[in-house]
C-alpha cells in the first residue's frame, strides 16, 4: 500500500510521488497490454500445437493399425513358411525380402513415433511453464491496477470534498455579499440623510454669512492697520500652477494605487499556491490569516485615490491654495495613515510566510538567502511608509504660526523619503526576480505558480515605475512647494484661512468691477486651452508607454490562451484514447480468462500445408503490425511538427499584429494630439486676429482722438495767445498810467517842499 504523508512539509513530496505514480500507472498499463498481446500469441501457438498433437496422435493410431496388420501378415507368412519349406527357393527368398522391408519400415515408424512423443512432451512442458508465468504476471498487474485504482479513487474523493467545500464557501460568500449589499443600501440612505443635513447647514450658514456681510458692509469701516485683515497679493499663475501640479500628482497616485492593488492581490494568490496548494490540501492557519488580511487591501488602498481626488477637486481658480487652507489634505493624510497601519499589520505575516517557504523541503540555500533579503526589503519599505506618514501628517496640521523654514524642511525630507521608497521597492523587485529565476529550477514548480509569479513581478515593475515617477515629480516641483505664492503685505506670518477668505472676497469684487467696466479677452478659455495642450503634450509619452505595455500583455495572454486551449484539446483526446484502450484491454482480458476454443481435427494429408499457411499468416501479421506502428509513429511526429510550425507562425503573426496595433494606437494618439494642437492653434489664430482687429480699431480711434485733441489744443493755444496779447497791452497801459501817476506825485511833492 502507498502511504501518503500528511502535513505541509510533505506536500511537494506528495506531488512528486503523485507524478511518479501516474507515470507508473501508464507504464504498467502499457506492459499489461503487451503481455496480453503475448498471451494471445501464445494461445494461438498452443492451439496450433494441439492441432498438430491431434494430427500426430491420429497418424500414430494409423501406424499402430498398420503395424498390427503387418504383424498379422508376418505371422501368416511365418506359418506358411513352416508348412511350405519344401517349396522352391525363389518364393522363400521373396518372403524373406518382404519381411526385411516390413521390419525396416516398422523400425522407422517406431523411431518417428518416439521422436514425436518427445517433441510433444517438451512443447507441453514449455507451454505450461509460460502459461504459469503469464498467469503470475497477470495477477501482479491486477494487484497493481487495484492499488492504482484505490489511489485514484482516494484522489477523486478528495477532489469532490474540495469542490463541496468550495461550493459551501461560495454560498457563504454569496450570503455575505447580500448582507454587504443591504449594509451598503443602509449606508447610502444614511449618506443621503447626512447630505440633506449638510445642505440645510450650508443654506443656514450662507444665510448667516450674507447677513454678517451686510452688517459689516453697512456698519463696519475698512481697517488696514490690523495684521489679521491685511490685504494679500493674489497670484493667479500660482493658483493655476497648483491646479496643474495637483492633476499630475493625481495621475501618479492613480498609477501607484493600481500597482499596490495588483501587488497585494497577486501576493494573496501566491499564498494560496505556494508552499501549499489550497486546491489539494488546506494551507497553514498563518497563511489563511495573511490571505484574509490581503483580501481586504482594497479597503485601505482605494481611499488613497479618493482622498487625493477630493484634494484635487478642492483646488480651483477661485480658491487660495496654501497648507493652512487645504483642508482636504487632512483626509488624505488619514487615509495614508490607515494604509500604513495596514502594512504594519501584514508585515509579521509576510515575514512568517517567507520563513514557511524556507522551511519547505525543496527550498535551496540560494532561495533561503533571497527570502531573507526580501524580509529585510519588506521591513525597509514599511519603515519608509511610516516616515512618509509622519511628514504628511505634519503638512496636514492646520496652524497659523507655521514657520516657513519648518515647511521647507518637511518638504525636503518628504522628497528624500520618496526617493528612499523608490530605491527600496526597486531593490525588492530585483530580489523577487532573482527568487523567481531560482524557483524555475525546482522540480516541483507548477505552471500556475509560474504564471502568478510573472504577474507579481509585473506589478512590482509597475510599482517601481510609479514610485520613480512620483519621486522625480516631487523633486522637480520642490521649489514650487516651498515657495510662498501668497503672502500678506508687509508681514512674515503665514496666511491663515480668514485672510484667504478676505482675499477671495476682494478678488471677486475686483473681478466683478472689471467685468462691469468692459468685457476683456476670454481669459478662462485661453487658460483652459493652455491646460489641455500642456496635459496632452506631457501625458502623450506616458500614454504611449501604457498602450505599449498593455498591447504586450494582451499578446502574451492571447498566446497563453491558445496554448491552454490546445493543451485542453490534447488532454481530451488523450483521455478518450485511454478510455478506449482500457475498454479494449478489459474486453481482451475477459476473453482471455473465459477459455480457449475447442481444437478441430484436420486431415492427415493437409496437416503440413495448414501448418505452413499458419506460419506465413503469422509472419505477414507481424510485418503488417510493425508497418502500421511505424506509419502511426510517422503520422504522429509529422502532425506534431506541423502543429509546432503553425503554433510558432501564429505566435509570430500575433506579435506582429500586436506591434501593428500598438503603432496604430501610438500614431492615432499623436494624430489626436496634433489635431488638438491644430485646433488650439486655430483658436489662438482667430483670437489673435480678433485682437489685431480690435487693436487696429483702437489705433484708428486713438488717432482720431489724437487729431481732435491736437486741434483743440491748437485752438486753445491761439486763444491763449490772443488773451496774452490783450493782457500784455493792458499791462503796458497800466504801467504807463502808474508811471504817469508816479511822475505826477513827485512833481506835487517838489512843489510842496519849495513852498
Amino acid at each position: 500500500q502507498l502511504s501518503i504523508p500528511l502535513g505541509s512539509a510533505y506536500q511537494p513530496l506528495l506531488r512528486a510521488q503523485n507524478q511518479v505514480l501516474k507515470k507508473a500507472v501508464v507504464d504498467e498499463q502499457a506492459n499489461s497490454a503487451s503481455f496480453k498481446e503475448q498471451l494471445k500469441l501464445r494461445d494461438q501457438s498452443l492451439r496450433k500445437q494441439e492441432q498438430e498433437m491431434d494430427s500426430l496422435s491420429f497418424r500414430n493410431q494409423q501406424l499402430a493399425k498398420r503395424v498390427e496388420l503387418l504383424q498379422e501378415e508376418l505371422a501368416v507368412s511365418d506359418a506358411k513358411g513352416k508348412k511350405g519349406k519344401s517349396k522352391a527357393d525363389s518364393p522363400s527368398q521373396h518372403g524373406l525380402e518382404t519381411q526385411s522391408v516390413f521390419d525396416e519400415d516398422l523400425q522407422k515408424k517406431i523411431e518417428e513415433n518416439e521422436r514425436l512423443h518427445i517433441q510433444f512432451y517438451d512443447a507441453d512442458e514449455q507451454h505450461r511453464k509460460q502459461e504459469a508465468e503469464l498467469t503470475t504476471r497477470l495477477q501482479e498487474l491486477e494487484k497493481d491496477l487495484e492499488q492504482h485504482q484505490a489511489v485514484v479513487d482516494g484522489l477523486t474523493t478528495k477532489y469532490m470534498e474540495t469542490i463541496e467545500r468550495l461550493q459551501s464557501d461560495k454560498a457563504r460568500l454569496e450570503v455575505k455579499a447580500q448582507t454587504l449589499e443591504r449594509e451598503a443600501k443602509e449606508c447610502r440612505m444614511r449618506t443621503e440623510e447626512c447630505q440633506q443635513q449638510v445642505r440645510r447647514c450650508q443654506s443656514e450658514l450662507n444665510r448667516q454669512v450674507k447677513q454678517s456681510s451686510t452688517v459689516i458692509q453697512e456698519k463696519v469701516p475698512f481697517n488696514d492697520t490690523n495684521g489679521t485683515n491685511t490685504l494679500c497679493v493674489f497670484f493667479l499663475f500660482f493658483q493655476l500652477k497648483a491646479r496643474d501640479v495637483a492633476g499630475q500628482a493625481l495621475s501618479f497616485i492613480q498609477d501607484l494605487v493600481a500597482a499596490l492593488l495588483n501587488f497585494h492581490s497577486y501576493t494573496e494568490q501566491r499564498v494560496h499556491i505556494y508552499p501549499l496548494d489550497s486546491s489539494i490540501e488546506p494551507i497553514s492557519p498563518l497563511n489563511q490569516k495573511f490571505s484574509q488580511y490581503l483580501h481586504e487591501n482594497a479597503a485601505y488602498v482605494r481611499p488613497l485615490e479618493d482622498g487625493f481626488l477630493q484634494l484635487h477637486q478642492s483646488i480651483t481658480e477661485d480658491t487660495v491654495t496654501v497648507l493652512e487652507t487645504v483642508v482636504k489634505l487632512k483626509s488624505f493624510a488619514d487615509n495614508f495613515s490607515s494604509y500604513t497601519h495596514f502594512l504594519q499589520k501584514i508585515l509579521p505575516y509576510q515575514l512568517k510566510s517567507l520563513e514557511e517557504e524556507c522551511n519547505a523541503s525543496p527550498c535551496t540555500a540560494a532561495l533561503i538567502a533571497k527570502n531573507q533579503e526580501l524580509q529585510s526589503d519588506m521591513k525597509k519599505v514599511t519603515s519608509v511608509f511610516e516616515k512618509l506618514q509622519s511628514y504628511i501628517k505634519l503638512l496636514a496640521l492646520p496652524s497659523r504660526l507655521t514657520l516657513k523654514i519648518h515647511t521647507i524642511s518637511v518638504f525636503t525630507q518628504l522628497a528624500a523619503c520618496l526617493h528612499s521608497l523608490h530605491d527600496a521597492i526597486k531593490e525588492m523587485s530585483k530580489h523577487y526576480n532573482q527568487k523567481a529565476s531560482f524557483e524555475q529550477e525546482l522540480p516541483t514548480i507548477t505552471q500556475k505558480l509560474c504564471t502568478t509569479t510573472e504577474c507579481l513581478l509585473g506589478s512590482l515593475g509597475s510599482l517601481t515605475s510609479s514610485t520613480g515617477k512620483i519621486s522625480t515629480f516631487f523633486s522637480n516641483n520642490l521649489d514650487f512647494f516651498t515657495s510662498s505664492g501668497y503672502s500678506p503685505r508687509g508681514s512674515t506670518v503665514a496666511l491663515n484661512p480668514l485672510q484667504a477668505e478676505s482675499m477671495l472676497a476682494n478678488k471677486k469684487k475686483a473681478a466683478a468691477y472689471i467685468h462691469a467696466i468692459k468685457q476683456s479677452v476670454p481669459y478662462r478659455e485661453a487658460l483652459s486651452n493652455r491646460r489641455i495642450l500642456t496635459s496632452s503634450t506631457e501625458s502623450r509619452e506616458g500614454l504611449t508607454q501604457q498602450v505599449q505595455q498593455s498591447q504586450d500583455k494582451i499578446a502574451r495572454l492571447e498566446q497563453e490562451k491558445e496554448h491552454w486551449l490546445l493543451e485542453a484539446q490534447l488532454g481530451k483526446v488523450r483521455l478518450e484514447k485511454e478510455n478506449q484502450r482500457i475498454a479494449d484491454l478489459e474486453s481482451q482480458l475477459a476473453a482471455a480468462l473465459g477459455g480457449s476454443p475447442n481444437p478441430r481435427p484436420a486431415a492427415a494429408s493437409t496437416l503440413s500445408e495448414s501448418h505452413e499457411e499458419a506460419e506465413r499468416e503469422q509472419n505477414a501479421a507481424g510485418k503488417e503490425t510493425t508497418l502500421c506502428t511505424s506509419l502511426v509513429g510517422d503520422e504522429e511526429s509529422r502532425e506534431q511538427l506541423i502543429k509546432t510550425h503553425y503554433m510558432a507562425r501564429v505566435g509570430e503573426l500575433t506579435t506582429q499584429l500586436q506591434i501593428s496595433d500598438s503603432k496604430a494606437v501610438h500614431f492615432h494618439s499623436e494624430c489626436r494630439a496634433l489635431a488638438k494642437r491644430l485646433a488650439i492653434a486655430e483658436k489662438s489664430r482667430e483670437t489673435l486676429s480678433e485682437e489685431v482687429r480690435l487693436a487696429n480699431q483702437n489705433v484708428t480711434r486713438l488717432q482720431d482722438e489724437l487729431t481732435t485733441t491736437k486741434r483743440s489744443y491748437e485752438d486753445q493755444l491761439s486763444m491763449m495767445s490772443d488773451h496774452l496779447c490783450s493782457m500784455n497791452e493792458t499791462l503796458s497801459k497800466q504801467r504807463e498810467e502808474i508811471d504817469t501817476l508816479k511822475l505826477g506825485s513827485k512833481g506835487s511833492a517838489k512843489k510842496n517842499k519849495s513852498r
